[in-house]
């Protein structure tokens, strides 16, 4: 007989039958869990699919290779589920939460998060980990019955990884938290977590390959250089993409292992006896070794410097920042230069809220885009010689 997998998760995990629900009541999975719908309706999301074209660092023209919001969201989930696994807890949930976590961001990664924020900013401002929760609530249109993806009160929760009071007391039950200063469950504090590892090491893989900085720039970063040395010990021969993915391999292991073992003696020190006794504990307890905290800064300070601030990236930024602030300003002139379904979007959260409802609309529309639909749009609305 088959040991269902539920059974071994510690009492102070997500479990499925001790779930807060969902906004709109429906009846129960016959041959899932709930958090397995939950991970389903993500992964058939149109926000999902849209992930494939958005940025991480470069843009979609840049390159096949490079990471994208969708490789980078699998990449965060692989690493959330061995470390939930390791610690027993809710590896369905963990997975859900990591799936969906970028699915309000813009198009052109940050450098499209910060001009729409620049220009949402007399409207409320724009946050994408606020948008992605307003996807799964309200924007997605798959269901007769209602909005969005109606999910679990612990997927919503984990999603919301950080959010103003203002914000908070705006949103209900997932808002609760930051009014009260509690914690998220463990599993959303391992996605949160995980997908600081993921972006940290992928980004300096992909900054090598692009050529942004060579293999002596990244033995500069500490962590990078310790793991290179034993490499080459093991491997003196080896070179090239082998050596970067070996190294970048290595250097996720130790995070993920730290990571690991220093949660298991948090949980173990602070002995919570559920999940609400996780939520009232007065720090995080997925943690990282305070050694191994001032090495993630470092590879932090590092990337900023290196990567970031890099003046092909700092082009590809002001591109960005150029095409999302213009159709917005157009988009906000004449709304009705946007498809049907925005137009009407942008009508009725004018009459419910005045200018910042048509914002809202203006703001969602282009949130939702590519890449590469961004550029295609911004080209058909200002380029005469362009068709519509």
């Amino acid at each position: 007989m088959k040991l269902n997998a539920y059974m071994q998760l510690a009492h102070y995990a997500a479990h499925d039958e001790h779930s807060r629900g969902r906004r709109y009541q429906e009846n129960k999975p016959a041959y899932r869990s709930e958090f397995q719908r939950d991970r389903d309706r993500i992964v058939h999301s149109t926000g999902f699919r849209r992930l494939m074209y958005k940025t991480q660092v470069f843009v979609n023209q840049e390159g096949d290779l490079y990471r994208t919001r969708l490789t980078h969201s699998l990449e965060v989930a692989q690493i959330a589920r061995t470390i939930a696994r390791a610690l027993n807890l809710n590896e369905t949930l963990t997975e859900a939460i990591c799936l969906a976590h970028d699915l309000g961001h813009t198009p052109f990664g940050h450098a499209g998060q910060d001009a729409l924020n620049e220009c949402m900013r007399e409207y409320g401002g724009f946050e994408h980990n606020l948008q992605s929760l307003r996807i799964v609530d309200e924007l997605e249109e798959r269901y007769a019955e209602f909005n969005g993806l109606n999910l679990s009160f612990e997927t919503r929760e984990g999603i919301l990884k950080h959010c103003s009071l203002k914000n908070a007391r705006l949103l209900g039950d997932v808002g609760e938290r930051f009014i009260k200063r509690e914690q998220p469950s463990l599993e959303a504090q391992v996605a949160n977590l995980a997908d600081e590892i993921a972006y940290n090491n992928h980004d300096l893989d992909d900054g090598l390959r692009a050529g942004l900085i060579s293999l002596e720039d990244a033995k500069e970063s500490p962590v990078f250089n310790a793991q290179y040395i034993s490499v080459m010990q093991k491997y003196p021969t080896l070179s090239g993409r082998r050596l970067v993915s070996e190294v970048i391999r290595r250097m996720i292991d130790q995070v993920v292992t730290d990571m690991v073992d220093t949660s298991r003696q948090a949980i173990a020190q602070a002995a919570p006896e559920s999940i609400d006794a996780v939520r009232q504990a007065d720090k995080p307890l997925i943690q990282l070794s305070a050694e191994m905290q001032e090495q993630h800064i470092a590879l932090k300070r590092f990337l900023r410097e290196r990567v970031y601030r890099h003046y092909r990236v700092l082009r590809m930024t002001n591109k960005a920042h150029q095409v999302v602030e213009s159709l917005f300003t157009k988009f906000m002139q004449a709304p009705e230069l946007m498809p049907p379904e925005h137009q009407q979007a942008a009508t009725r959260l004018q009459q419910e809220l005045g200018d910042a409802g048509r914002a809202r609309a203006v703001a969602d529309y282009i949130a939702g885009m590519t890449d590469r639909y961004a550029v295609l749009e911004h080209e058909r609305i200002f380029d005469p010689a362009k068709r519509s």
